[in-house]
Protein backbone atom coordinates (compact mmCIF):
# COMPACT_ATOMS: atom_id res chain seq x y z
CA UNK A 1 0.00 0.00 0.00
CA UNK A 2 1.30 3.91 -1.05
CA UNK A 3 1.21 6.63 1.24
CA UNK A 4 -1.13 9.17 0.45
CA UNK A 5 -1.47 12.65 0.60
CA UNK A 6 -3.75 15.42 -0.28
CA UNK A 7 -2.56 17.62 -2.81
CA UNK A 8 -5.16 20.43 -2.71
CA UNK A 9 -8.32 21.29 -1.69
CA UNK A 10 -11.55 23.73 -2.32
CA UNK A 11 -14.86 24.82 -0.90
CA UNK A 12 -18.03 26.46 -1.72
CA UNK A 13 -19.33 28.81 0.38
CA UNK A 14 -22.08 26.79 2.25
CA UNK A 15 -25.51 28.18 3.03
CA UNK A 16 -29.01 28.59 0.90
CA UNK A 17 -27.55 28.58 -2.46
CA UNK A 18 -30.75 29.28 -4.39
CA UNK A 19 -29.26 30.77 -7.45
CA UNK A 20 -26.52 28.14 -8.11
CA UNK A 21 -27.46 24.67 -9.05
CA UNK A 22 -25.56 21.52 -8.26
CA UNK A 23 -23.58 21.29 -10.92
CA UNK A 24 -22.10 24.33 -10.51
CA UNK A 25 -21.42 24.04 -6.62
CA UNK A 26 -19.75 20.49 -7.92
CA UNK A 27 -18.04 21.95 -10.42
CA UNK A 28 -16.56 24.78 -8.48
CA UNK A 29 -15.58 22.97 -5.76
CA UNK A 30 -13.18 20.73 -8.07
CA UNK A 31 -11.64 23.19 -10.24
CA UNK A 32 -10.85 24.96 -7.13
CA UNK A 33 -9.17 21.71 -5.69
CA UNK A 34 -6.82 21.00 -9.45
CA UNK A 35 -5.90 24.23 -9.17
CA UNK A 36 -4.92 24.43 -5.64
CA UNK A 37 -3.20 20.94 -6.18
CA UNK A 38 -0.83 22.33 -9.36
CA UNK A 39 -3.13 19.36 -11.74
CA UNK A 40 -4.61 19.69 -14.57
CA UNK A 41 -7.34 17.63 -15.41
CA UNK A 42 -5.23 15.69 -17.75
CA UNK A 43 -3.75 14.29 -14.92
CA UNK A 44 -7.11 13.11 -13.38
CA UNK A 45 -7.38 8.59 -13.09
CA UNK A 46 -11.00 9.34 -11.29
CA UNK A 47 -13.80 10.74 -9.58
CA UNK A 48 -15.07 9.22 -6.23
CA UNK A 49 -18.60 12.13 -5.26
CA UNK A 50 -19.83 11.73 -1.96
CA UNK A 51 -23.73 12.51 -1.82
CA UNK A 52 -26.30 11.31 -0.29
CA UNK A 53 -30.02 12.10 -1.38
CA UNK A 54 -29.98 13.88 -4.93
CA UNK A 55 -32.59 11.79 -6.33
CA UNK A 56 -34.55 12.61 -3.78
CA UNK A 57 -33.68 16.23 -3.57
CA UNK A 58 -33.12 16.65 -6.83
CA UNK A 59 -34.86 14.28 -9.32
CA UNK A 60 -31.41 13.23 -10.15
CA UNK A 61 -29.35 9.92 -10.10
CA UNK A 62 -26.58 8.76 -11.72
CA UNK A 63 -25.03 12.08 -10.31
CA UNK A 64 -21.30 11.22 -10.73
CA UNK A 65 -20.96 11.01 -14.50
CA UNK A 66 -23.43 14.25 -14.77
CA UNK A 67 -20.56 15.69 -12.77
CA UNK A 68 -18.01 14.73 -15.19
CA UNK A 69 -19.89 15.73 -18.21
CA UNK A 70 -20.86 19.25 -17.07
CA UNK A 71 -17.12 19.80 -16.15
CA UNK A 72 -16.17 18.92 -19.62
CA UNK A 73 -14.63 15.41 -19.33
CA UNK A 74 -16.97 13.10 -20.62
CA UNK A 75 -14.68 12.38 -23.43
CA UNK A 76 -11.76 11.14 -21.21
CA UNK A 77 -14.46 8.12 -19.95
CA UNK A 78 -13.06 8.31 -16.55
CA UNK A 79 -14.34 6.41 -14.17
CA UNK A 80 -16.39 8.13 -11.65
CA UNK A 81 -18.44 6.88 -8.70
CA UNK A 82 -20.92 8.29 -6.00
CA UNK A 83 -20.63 6.94 -2.61
CA UNK A 84 -23.82 7.20 -0.05
CA UNK A 85 -23.87 6.62 3.44
CA UNK A 86 -26.25 9.50 4.75
CA UNK A 87 -24.81 12.01 6.92
CA UNK A 88 -20.81 10.23 6.64
CA UNK A 89 -21.14 10.18 2.63
CA UNK A 90 -18.64 12.95 1.86
CA UNK A 91 -15.87 10.94 4.30
CA UNK A 92 -16.50 7.81 2.91
CA UNK A 93 -16.00 8.58 -0.56
CA UNK A 94 -12.51 10.42 0.96
CA UNK A 95 -12.14 6.99 2.18
CA UNK A 96 -12.40 5.14 -0.84
CA UNK A 97 -10.46 7.37 -3.39
CA UNK A 98 -7.97 7.02 -0.19
CA UNK A 99 -8.11 3.36 -1.06
CA UNK A 100 -8.03 3.53 -4.85
CA UNK A 101 -4.79 5.51 -4.33
CA UNK A 102 -2.97 3.50 -1.87
CA UNK A 103 -3.39 0.17 -3.97
CA UNK A 104 -2.06 2.00 -6.97
CA UNK A 105 -5.38 1.52 -9.18
CA UNK A 106 -4.71 5.03 -9.53
CA UNK A 107 -2.03 8.15 -8.74
CA UNK A 108 -4.72 10.96 -8.69
CA UNK A 109 -8.03 11.28 -8.13
CA UNK A 110 -10.38 13.80 -7.28
CA UNK A 111 -12.65 13.31 -3.88
CA UNK A 112 -16.08 15.79 -3.49
CA UNK A 113 -19.42 15.83 -2.10
CA UNK A 114 -21.88 18.01 -2.55
CA UNK A 115 -25.65 18.67 -1.55
CA UNK A 116 -28.66 21.43 -2.28
CA UNK A 117 -30.81 20.45 0.58
CA UNK A 118 -32.81 24.05 0.41
CA UNK A 119 -34.45 23.48 -2.50
CA UNK A 120 -37.06 21.57 -1.22
CA UNK A 121 -39.50 22.66 1.96
CA UNK A 122 -37.90 21.74 5.09
CA UNK A 123 -40.17 19.08 6.16
CA UNK A 124 -39.12 17.31 2.89
CA UNK A 125 -35.64 17.62 3.79
CA UNK A 126 -35.98 16.63 7.22
CA UNK A 127 -38.15 13.39 6.16
CA UNK A 128 -35.34 13.18 3.58
CA UNK A 129 -32.33 13.08 6.20
CA UNK A 130 -34.75 11.02 9.09
CA UNK A 131 -34.62 7.96 6.42
CA UNK A 132 -30.93 7.40 7.32
CA UNK A 133 -32.44 5.93 10.40
CA UNK A 134 -33.86 2.55 10.31
CA UNK A 135 -36.96 3.44 9.11
CA UNK A 136 -39.27 -0.34 10.18
CA UNK A 137 -38.20 0.34 13.56
CA UNK A 138 -37.57 4.13 13.86
CA UNK A 139 -38.62 6.54 11.29
CA UNK A 140 -42.42 4.29 10.54
CA UNK A 141 -43.44 5.65 14.16
CA UNK A 142 -42.45 8.72 13.88
CA UNK A 143 -39.08 9.10 15.28
CA UNK A 144 -36.72 12.04 12.98
CA UNK A 145 -32.98 12.32 13.27
CA UNK A 146 -33.40 15.47 15.76
CA UNK A 147 -35.69 12.88 18.20
CA UNK A 148 -33.35 10.08 18.30
CA UNK A 149 -30.63 12.46 19.42
CA UNK A 150 -32.67 13.89 21.99
CA UNK A 151 -33.13 10.74 23.41
CA UNK A 152 -28.92 10.02 23.31
CA UNK A 153 -28.78 13.60 24.76
CA UNK A 154 -31.92 12.71 27.79
CA UNK A 155 -30.45 9.23 28.57
CA UNK A 156 -26.58 11.39 28.44
CA UNK A 157 -28.07 13.78 31.24
CA UNK A 158 -29.81 10.83 33.10
CA UNK A 159 -26.53 8.82 33.49
CA UNK A 160 -23.55 11.40 33.56
CA UNK A 161 -25.29 14.90 35.03
CA UNK A 162 -25.04 16.54 31.67
CA UNK A 163 -26.67 19.80 31.76
CA UNK A 164 -28.67 22.07 29.04
CA UNK A 165 -26.17 24.46 29.88
CA UNK A 166 -23.00 22.05 28.79
CA UNK A 167 -25.28 21.13 25.39
CA UNK A 168 -25.47 24.77 24.71
CA UNK A 169 -22.01 25.89 25.25
CA UNK A 170 -21.00 23.34 21.95
CA UNK A 171 -23.41 26.19 20.04
CA UNK A 172 -22.19 29.06 21.46
CA UNK A 173 -18.27 27.31 21.18
CA UNK A 174 -19.30 26.64 17.10
CA UNK A 175 -20.73 30.35 16.65
CA UNK A 176 -17.56 31.47 17.79
CA UNK A 177 -15.89 30.01 15.63
CA UNK A 178 -17.31 30.63 12.27
CA UNK A 179 -17.35 34.00 12.85
CA UNK A 180 -13.86 33.90 11.21
CA UNK A 181 -14.55 31.30 8.35
CA UNK A 182 -16.02 33.61 5.46
CA UNK A 183 -17.61 30.12 3.80
CA UNK A 184 -19.51 29.71 6.76
CA UNK A 185 -23.79 29.68 6.69
CA UNK A 186 -23.72 31.33 9.89
CA UNK A 187 -21.32 33.74 11.36
CA UNK A 188 -23.64 35.57 13.76
CA UNK A 189 -21.96 34.76 17.93
CA UNK A 190 -24.59 33.18 20.08
CA UNK A 191 -25.12 33.76 23.36
CA UNK A 192 -26.24 30.70 26.45
CA UNK A 193 -29.29 32.48 26.79
CA UNK A 194 -30.44 32.59 23.36
CA UNK A 195 -29.83 28.85 22.76
CA UNK A 196 -31.26 27.97 25.88
CA UNK A 197 -34.00 29.73 24.80
CA UNK A 198 -34.61 28.88 21.36
CA UNK A 199 -37.95 26.78 20.76
CA UNK A 200 -38.05 23.11 21.42
CA UNK A 201 -37.17 20.31 18.62
CA UNK A 202 -37.20 17.14 20.34
CA UNK A 203 -36.64 17.80 24.08
CA UNK A 204 -34.15 18.45 25.46
CA UNK A 205 -32.78 20.05 22.06
CA UNK A 206 -33.88 23.60 20.84
CA UNK A 207 -33.43 24.62 17.47
CA UNK A 208 -30.03 26.11 18.08
CA UNK A 209 -28.87 22.97 19.10
CA UNK A 210 -29.29 21.50 15.91
CA UNK A 211 -27.25 22.41 12.68
CA UNK A 212 -29.30 24.05 9.70
CA UNK A 213 -29.73 22.24 6.65
CA UNK A 214 -27.57 23.68 4.01
CA UNK A 215 -25.94 23.79 0.07
CA UNK A 216 -22.04 23.30 -0.82
CA UNK A 217 -19.25 21.39 -2.02
CA UNK A 218 -16.27 20.83 -1.26
CA UNK A 219 -13.07 18.76 -2.73
CA UNK A 220 -9.85 17.58 -2.34
CA UNK A 221 -7.58 15.98 -4.45
CA UNK A 222 -5.14 12.80 -3.96
CA UNK A 223 -1.94 11.33 -4.67
CA UNK A 224 0.66 9.06 -3.89
CA UNK A 225 3.08 11.06 -0.91
CA UNK A 226 6.32 10.42 -2.97
CA UNK A 227 4.80 12.11 -5.75
CA UNK A 228 3.14 15.17 -3.78
CA UNK A 229 6.37 17.28 -3.62
CA UNK A 230 6.35 18.02 -7.84
CA UNK A 231 2.54 19.77 -7.12
CA UNK A 232 2.67 21.22 -3.46
CA UNK A 233 5.07 22.55 -1.11
CA UNK A 234 3.11 20.83 1.95
CA UNK A 235 1.70 17.90 1.29
CA UNK A 236 -0.57 16.68 3.90
CA UNK A 237 -0.47 12.88 4.67
CA UNK A 238 -3.57 11.20 5.07
CA UNK A 239 -1.83 8.81 8.13
CA UNK A 240 -5.15 6.71 8.72
CA UNK A 241 -8.53 6.41 7.31
CA UNK A 242 -10.86 4.07 8.89
CA UNK A 243 -14.72 3.42 8.68
CA UNK A 244 -16.75 1.09 10.95
CA UNK A 245 -20.64 0.24 11.12
CA UNK A 246 -22.85 -0.48 13.94
CA UNK A 247 -26.77 -1.32 14.11
CA UNK A 248 -29.06 1.48 12.44
CA UNK A 249 -31.57 1.85 15.09
CA UNK A 250 -30.76 2.47 18.72
CA UNK A 251 -32.79 0.08 20.26
CA UNK A 252 -30.50 -2.66 18.92
CA UNK A 253 -27.12 -0.92 21.06
CA UNK A 254 -26.12 -2.14 24.24
CA UNK A 255 -25.76 1.51 24.78
CA UNK A 256 -27.08 4.67 23.31
CA UNK A 257 -24.51 6.88 25.35
CA UNK A 258 -21.74 5.28 23.12
CA UNK A 259 -21.62 5.34 19.52
CA UNK A 260 -19.55 1.88 18.76
CA UNK A 261 -18.76 2.56 15.40
CA UNK A 262 -16.90 5.60 16.49
CA UNK A 263 -14.89 3.96 19.13
CA UNK A 264 -13.59 1.40 16.75
CA UNK A 265 -12.61 3.59 13.73
CA UNK A 266 -10.91 5.56 16.28
CA UNK A 267 -9.21 3.01 17.71
CA UNK A 268 -7.77 1.58 14.30
CA UNK A 269 -7.25 4.49 13.01
CA UNK A 270 -5.06 5.83 15.96
CA UNK A 271 -3.28 2.07 15.89
CA UNK A 272 -2.57 2.32 12.18
CA UNK A 273 -1.07 6.26 12.31
CA UNK A 274 0.64 5.03 15.57
CA UNK A 275 -0.78 8.04 17.64
CA UNK A 276 -3.07 8.74 20.59
CA UNK A 277 -5.78 11.28 20.92
CA UNK A 278 -3.32 13.35 23.36
CA UNK A 279 -1.61 14.25 20.13
CA UNK A 280 -4.23 15.38 17.78
CA UNK A 281 -4.01 19.09 18.17
CA UNK A 282 -7.02 19.96 16.02
CA UNK A 283 -10.11 18.02 14.89
CA UNK A 284 -13.29 18.49 13.21
CA UNK A 285 -16.18 16.15 14.77
CA UNK A 286 -19.86 15.71 14.48
CA UNK A 287 -21.47 18.35 16.17
CA UNK A 288 -24.78 17.91 13.76
CA UNK A 289 -26.25 18.33 17.38
CA UNK A 290 -24.52 19.75 20.30
CA UNK A 291 -25.11 16.18 21.94
CA UNK A 292 -23.58 14.63 19.20
CA UNK A 293 -20.52 16.82 19.93
CA UNK A 294 -20.17 15.81 23.75
CA UNK A 295 -20.71 12.09 22.77
CA UNK A 296 -18.16 12.08 20.06
CA UNK A 297 -15.46 13.96 21.71
CA UNK A 298 -15.61 10.91 24.83
CA UNK A 299 -16.08 8.02 22.29
CA UNK A 300 -12.89 9.69 20.01
CA UNK A 301 -10.73 9.01 23.22
CA UNK A 302 -10.17 12.80 23.43
CA UNK A 303 -12.19 12.99 27.53
CA UNK A 304 -13.65 10.09 29.49
CA UNK A 305 -16.96 8.89 29.05
CA UNK A 306 -19.38 11.40 30.66
CA UNK A 307 -16.94 13.80 31.01
CA UNK A 308 -17.69 15.75 27.44
CA UNK A 309 -19.99 18.53 29.25
CA UNK A 310 -17.79 19.55 32.17
CA UNK A 311 -14.71 19.91 30.07
CA UNK A 312 -16.78 21.76 27.51
CA UNK A 313 -17.62 24.31 30.46
CA UNK A 314 -13.67 24.94 31.05
CA UNK A 315 -13.15 26.27 27.53
CA UNK A 316 -10.68 24.05 26.69
CA UNK A 317 -11.73 23.54 23.26
CA UNK A 318 -10.75 27.05 21.88
CA UNK A 319 -8.07 27.77 19.57
CA UNK A 320 -5.76 28.82 22.60
CA UNK A 321 -6.69 25.17 24.36
CA UNK A 322 -4.43 21.69 24.26
CA UNK A 323 -6.93 21.06 21.46
CA UNK A 324 -9.02 23.37 19.39
CA UNK A 325 -12.26 21.88 18.41
CA UNK A 326 -14.27 22.68 14.76
CA UNK A 327 -12.10 25.97 14.16
CA UNK A 328 -14.46 26.14 11.07
CA UNK A 329 -17.88 26.24 12.83
CA UNK A 330 -18.48 22.78 12.48
CA UNK A 331 -22.07 21.25 11.31
CA UNK A 332 -23.82 23.61 13.56
CA UNK A 333 -22.37 26.95 12.15
CA UNK A 334 -20.69 26.01 8.89
CA UNK A 335 -23.62 24.25 7.93
CA UNK A 336 -24.27 21.01 6.91
CA UNK A 337 -24.95 20.38 3.37
CA UNK A 338 -24.86 16.24 4.34
CA UNK A 339 -22.88 14.97 1.30
CA UNK A 340 -20.36 17.84 1.10
CA UNK A 341 -19.68 17.81 5.25
CA UNK A 342 -17.17 15.01 5.29
CA UNK A 343 -14.37 16.46 2.51
CA UNK A 344 -15.05 20.26 3.96
CA UNK A 345 -14.28 18.83 7.38
CA UNK A 346 -10.52 17.65 5.50
CA UNK A 347 -10.33 20.75 3.69
CA UNK A 348 -10.17 22.65 7.17
CA UNK A 349 -7.49 20.38 8.62
CA UNK A 350 -5.72 20.73 5.42
CA UNK A 351 -5.74 24.28 6.03
CA UNK A 352 -4.96 24.28 9.71
CA UNK A 353 -2.37 21.74 8.88
CA UNK A 354 -0.75 23.99 5.81
CA UNK A 355 -0.92 27.24 8.27
CA UNK A 356 -3.41 29.00 5.81
CA UNK A 357 -6.62 28.97 8.02
CA UNK A 358 -5.71 32.52 8.96
CA UNK A 359 -7.72 34.39 11.91
CA UNK A 360 -8.76 31.09 13.08
CA UNK A 361 -5.28 29.19 12.66
CA UNK A 362 -4.74 26.74 15.23
CA UNK A 363 -0.86 27.61 15.94
CA UNK A 364 1.33 24.45 15.91
CA UNK A 365 -0.70 21.98 14.73
CA UNK A 366 0.98 19.01 12.63
CA UNK A 367 -1.47 16.26 13.61
CA UNK A 368 -5.88 16.88 13.16
CA UNK A 369 -8.46 14.30 12.55
CA UNK A 370 -11.87 14.18 11.17
CA UNK A 371 -14.82 12.52 12.57
CA UNK A 372 -18.71 12.13 10.81
CA UNK A 373 -21.27 9.80 11.69
CA UNK A 374 -24.80 8.45 9.38
CA UNK A 375 -27.39 8.20 10.60
CA UNK A 376 -27.51 8.51 14.26
CA UNK A 377 -23.93 6.22 14.37
CA UNK A 378 -24.66 3.10 11.88
CA UNK A 379 -21.66 4.16 9.85
CA UNK A 380 -18.78 6.26 11.56
CA UNK A 381 -15.50 7.68 9.92
CA UNK A 382 -12.44 8.53 11.12
CA UNK A 383 -9.84 10.17 9.40
CA UNK A 384 -6.32 11.32 11.10
CA UNK A 385 -3.84 13.77 8.57
CA UNK A 386 -0.40 14.86 9.13
CA UNK A 387 2.14 17.66 8.37
CA UNK A 388 5.11 15.98 7.36
CA UNK A 389 8.44 17.03 9.31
Amino acid sequence: MREVAVLGVGQTKFGELWDRSFREIGIEAGLQALVDAKLSSADLGGLFLGNMASGSLLDQEHIAPLILDYAGLAGRHLPAVRVEGGGASGALALHAGYLAVASGQYDFVVVGGAEKMTDVPDETANRITSSTADHEWEVVFGATLPALWGLVAKRHMHDFGTTREQLARVAVHDHAMAGKNPLAHYRNALTLEQVMGAGEVAEPLGMLDCAPLSDGAAAVVLGPLDMARGHTDIPIRIAASEVACDTMALQHRASVTTIESTVVAARHAFARARRAPADVRVAEINDAYTISALVALEDLGFVEKGEAGPEFATGRFGLTGALTLNPSGGMKAQGRPFGAVGVAQVVEIVKQLRGEAKDRQVNGATLGLTHDVGGTGATSVVHLLERPN
